[in-house]
């Protein structure tokens, strides 16, 4: 698992560390006390004060997050990416989305819907272009539609992602920051020492 705590590494040694994990994929999360879908969840249900319509879950794994979100708004409409096929296999077997895409998150995905809201929940970590990125979820919501997700405190100070967030403060408006919570705290790599932030971002109108 040391892949997993290196972060950012190629697409193809990322889909292929997936596709060897996908079998065992949730229940290591399960036993690693893995929190963080849950809590985004949570913090959509506090702050949104409409039930979304429309979600695209980048980087969606087996759906965890999806099964949280759908526990709080049961009418929301899932569409998924990940990069691996193995792993994606197993969130269509769990009946989660309308639609899923063998996509890097950092590429454009063709779909006719603007979302309500874009979560990238444990994926960051993999992020080569956050400027890219953050252009992507802005064109994929709707105005004022939430962008929610998790980042790693390491990368996030390595990279001075507080600066980052400052430079695209004409897009996105910061509504919740966390403080650092446990990642994987179970898991003997990260234990209590790897902490993530959970962010919830809302899309500025354009100015004309």
């Amino acid at each position: 698992m040391g892949k997993l705590l290196k972060g950012i590494g190629n697409s193809g040694e990322i889909k292929n560390f997936y596709d060897e994990w996908s079998n065992t994929y949730d229940k290591s999360l399960n036993q690693w006390d893995y929190k963080a879908p849950k809590q985004a969840a949570l913090i959509l249900k506090k702050y949104l004060e409409n039930n979304p319509k429309y979600l695209l879950d980048l980087a969606c794994g087996t759906g965890l997050f999806a099964q949280e979100i759908r526990k709080i708004f049961p009418t929301i409409i899932c569409d998924g990416t990940d990069i691996s096929k193995k792993i994606m296999n197993i969130s269509l077997q769990k009946g989660l989305y309308r639609n899923l895409y063998l996509s890097s998150f950092e590429k454009n995905i063709k779909s006719d819907d603007n979302y309500n809201v874009v979560s990238l929940i444990g994926g960051m970590t993999y992020c080569a272009n956050y400027q890219l990125l953050f252009k992507r979820v802005y064109n994929y919501l709707k105005n004022k539609g939430y962008f929610i997700f998790t980042h790693r405190v390491d990368i996030w100070r390595k990279f001075n992602f507080d600066e980052f967030l400052k430079l695209n403060d004409d897009k996105f408006e910061i509504i919740y920051k966390s403080k650092p919570v446990n990642y994987l705290p179970k898991n003997k790599d990260f234990g209590t020492k790897v902490k993530i932030r959970i962010v919830l971002l809302s899309k500025k109108r354009k100015r004309a």
